[in-house]
């Protein structure tokens, strides 16, 4: 016989439970309330940088205190959200600000504590309020004794919370601000450009009001048959059908889908042609055997030709609910196909539960998460709570048995289903070049789940951050999914437009709602949670996005910290791109004139910091997952998201991101050296360059020098010339350090040298130069350089000795015997009778 199975701990939404742990020794008897001094300031002196743009203060409570924690703060109740401020460090307490939107619930609740024996007064009484969010977290806040503020906070949420208007919602009251909201209907004619082929055509609001979108190629068009959504109040305004089908056709096959929304294309294989389809289920009544021949015809279609032209491709079709639950809509006039009547069809069953079922798992697995977790809402951790027994005290029977309710919650059960199913629908397309339309009941919730996570395996473009947008705006919010209705969120239904929206046909739910065991009952309660629509939906989506980014983390460019702020800004309706329930819905309330843009939002988040910034997926490498994601059954089993489930319950294990933020600081330590070492190697190129132009400069420098040598070489021979030459004339010329120049001429050998000094020229009167006429023989001796003819001994002597010089320093006998050698002139006049009696061979000017 098995052991029994050890006692479950009950979660804090059971408040008998509730009234056990926190009237226990050691939980709230350590608080002492009379310690906590009352707070008495104001609104405004609240550090208004806490608030958001329109943001503004509704009710607050002072001396609060955050049970999970134990931290005293100040409650405050804007138009927005719940937010705590704590009294210690007057900062924000993440833990306890909550969006209005995101409360699921809330309850009053009541603890007594019983008074010592000997003490005569009564029983005193802890008053609690108990917030449950769509995000995971149970949060409990403690209020003084003998005061109103737990009420005031109560009656604030109860106005703010449920809202009796959509435009009283927070995205209204802020408007578009800087984050402006782009028509919708633009962007979704874009993306069906791109899958039709024709990219190159850019989609406008004027082509829209015209009704000149529709393009088409070979085999699919874009039909404006629901451009008024006179068709169908829950499809886009423009659809992608089988050129072959006419807008009759259409429109007469949407008479036999549930909620007349007929099969279209959602996704088409560029290359083999073959579609991801979806639509409602049929309506073949309770004996299965109704049929319409528009809507065989439409699906038929669907199964266009092979490319290669062998026969006609097959037809999947993929029914996602539990085949007990098809059948059972057919007592409603709903059902499901038979593939005897579709051409080349087959008929899948997936199994996945409705949104009553994945409502109630969710619960259970918040409820298991704030149970074991290390910051419960009874304020006590999981190791210390009842002596240990929680883990069992090292019990490993115990331990294995509180683990298990994890899969209790059936919480990873369902988000494997989803997984399974996407993975089967993208192999089809992209192995067998089949067909398939999905479809569940009304083709809203668990269609969306499974269309849009298979178009993210098949297409490489939508694991981008445009390409998500897109995705998300065309499978989930133009195709309808109730928003409004999962997230609990009041739309138009009910105001002037009177748009009411009929609950699903397949309302019954797997699993009869959780009643709260014990005897105590809260005091009251703001929403029946049996009794609407909720059910997190798109959260699960979400979920199935980050277990395939956790598989293929190089195939996603975002991180999973950028899919859970994009939850959190859907869950908080602080943008007005979830709001609604359908597009026509969102038109009409004026959405994107008159809220803010999400995707704007995000998008000026991560240009503050470029790639770098925490949005970013590092390891994103869009070349090795260029093609379509086909994961195998066995890689598909799903654990808890830490960044999403664990961040309230358990933080410190939570940070599983914490890995990526070292590397994303690596990664930016290494850009900067990678910028450094750019910047090292310019300047390296730059003093390249410099050496290269210094070396150039350099070789000009020998060769000027060279040049320079060799003309001195030159000149020094050439002196060594007029030197003999001049000997050869009986004269010597001496020059002295002052410039001065003496010249010794001998007129005969024998006689005694005569000396002349020269010194500037004396001029007579007659204008000719004075001359000692005792010498047969006169010389003038000039060596002038080219740029400055007189500033060498040479040049003056010749000035001064020279009798054909004019004033100007011209010379009237340019053909007397002056040689002009190299750079220097070298001129020898004398009276001819002397120059009679001399021989002057060439031989003089010959190198030595």
């Amino acid at each position: 016989m098995a052991a029994p199975r050890p006692r479950r701990s009950v979660s804090v939404r059971d408040p008998s439970d509730v009234c056990e742990r926190l009237g226990g020794a050691g939980s709230w008897d350590a608080l002492e309330w009379t310690k906590i001094e009352s707070v008495t300031r104001s609104v405004s002196h609240v550090n208004l940088e806490f608030f958001l743009e329109a943001e503004r203060v509704v009710e607050e409570g002072h001396g609060v205190v955050l049970v999970n924690t134990d931290e005293a703060g100040t409650l405050f109740v804007t138009n927005f959200r719940l937010l705590f401020l704590s009294d210690g460090t007057r900062n924000i307490v993440p833990l306890g600000t909550i969006p209005l939107a995101t409360i699921e619930k809330f309850n009053k609740m009541v603890v007594k504590i019983q008074s010592a024996p000997r003490q005569t007064d009564k029983s005193s009484s802890r008053r609690l309020l108990q917030i449950i969010g769509k995000d995971m977290r149970i949060i409990v806040f403690g209020f003084r004794p003998r005061t109103k503020q737990r009420r005031v906070i109560f009656d604030a949420l109860s106005r703010c919370t449920k809202p009796a208007r959509i435009w009283d919602l927070y995205a209204f009251t802020c408007g578009p601000s800087k984050f402006s909201n782009p028509n919708p209907k633009v962007r979704l004619l874009n993306e069906y450009f791109r899958l039709l082929g024709k990219g190159f055509h850019r989609a406008s609001m004027s082509m829209i009001e015209d009704d000149s979108f529709a393009l088409s190629n070979d085999l699919w068009r874009i039909s404006d048959t629901n451009s008024n959504y006179t068709m169908c109040q829950s499809y886009p305004f423009a659809l992608v059908v089988p050129k072959n089908i006419s807008d009759e056709e259409v429109i007469q096959a949407s008479t036999f889908r549930a909620r007349c929304r007929i099969p279209v294309v959602s996704w088409c294989h560029p290359g083999t042609g073959a579609v991801l389809a979806r639509s409602s289920q049929p309506l073949v009544g309770l004996m299965m055997n109704m049929r319409s021949n528009a809507d065989e015809k439409l699906v038929a279609a669907l199964c266009t030709q092979l490319v290669d032209g062998k026969g006609s491709r097959k037809l999947y079709i993929a029914d996602a609910r539990p085949r007990k639950n098809a059948l059972a809509n057919g007592a409603m006039g709903g059902g499901s196909e038979s593939s005897s009547n579709y051409f080349h069809s087959e008929i899948v069953f997936f199994g996945i539960d409705n949104i009553y079922a994945m409502r109630e798992s969710f619960a259970r697995l918040r409820d298991y998460l704030d149970t074991h977790g290390a910051a419960s809402s009874d304020g006590m951790s999981s190791f210390l709570r009842h002596g240990g027994w929680t883990w069992g005290g090292g019990n490993l029977s115990s331990m294995s048995a509180s683990v298990s309710t994890l899969g209790d919650s059936g919480w990873l059960i369902h988000v494997q289903s989803v997984l399974a199913g996407s993975a089967w629908i993208a192999a089809r397309v992209a192995l067998e070049s089949a067909s398939v339309l999905v479809h569940c009941s009304d083709g809203w919730d668990r269609t969306s789940q499974l269309v849009s996570l298979a178009n993210l395996m098949l297409d490489p473009y939508y694991r981008t951050f445009t390409g998500f947008q897109a995705l998300v705006e065309k499978d989930w919010l133009a195709f309808g999914h109730p928003f409004s209705d999962r997230v609990g969120m009041p739309s138009i239904s009910g105001t002037s437009f009177e748009l009411t929206r009929q609950s699903s046909t397949e309302s019954f739910s797997s699993s009869p709602m959780r009643q709260s065991s014990g005897s105590f009952t809260p005091q009251a309660s703001n929403s029946s949670h049996a009794l609407n629509n909720y059910s997190p939906i798109f959260l699960q989506w979400v979920d199935c996005v980050s277990q395939l980014l956790r598989i293929y983390p190089f195939a996603f460019e975002f991180s999973s910290t950028f899919l859970v702020d994009f939850l959190d800004c859907v869950l908080s309706c602080r943008f007005g791109n979830f709001l609604c329930n359908s597009e026509k819905e969102r038109q009409q309330c004026g959405v994107y004139e008159a809220c803010g843009c999400l995707w704007a939002y995000l998008a000026d988040l991560r240009s503050s910091e470029g790639s770098s910034h925490a949005h970013h997926n590092l390891f994103y490498h869009p070349l090795k997952h260029n093609g379509p994601l086909l994961p195998p059954a066995a890689a598909l089993a799903p654990t808890l998201w830490p960044q999403f489930h664990l961040r309230w319950a358990c933080p410190s294990e939570s940070q599983a991101g914490e890995l990526e933020a070292e590397c994303r600081n690596m990664a930016i330590k290494f850009s900067e050296l990678q910028k450094a070492k750019e910047v090292a190697e310019m300047k390296a190129k730059e003093y390249l360059v410099a050496m290269e132009t210094l070396n150039a400069e350099l070789r000009n420098e020998k060769q000027v020098s060279s040049s320079a040598m060799n003309l001195a070489k030159r000149a020094s021979k050439e002196s060594a010339v007029v030197k003999r030459a001049i000997q050869s004339l009986g004269c010597t010329v001496n020059f002295s350090s002052s410039g001065d120049c003496t010249v010794d001429v001998e007129s005969n050998p024998t006689e005694t040298p005569q000396k002349i000094m020269h010194s500037p020229p004396r001029r007579e009167s007659d204008g000719t130069m004075g001359h000692d006429d005792k010498s047969d023989l006169s010389v003038s001796i000039t060596v002038v350089a080219d740029d400055v003819a007189s500033s060498s001994p040479l040049g003056r002597v010749c000035e001064t000795l020279c009798p054909l010089r004019t004033r100007d320093g011209g010379c009237q006998w340019p053909d007397a015997a002056c040689a002009q050698l190299g750079s220097q002139f070298v001129g020898l006049k004398a009276n001819f009778d002397a120059f009679d009696r001399l021989s002057i061979y060439d031989g003089y000017f010959q190198s030595e």
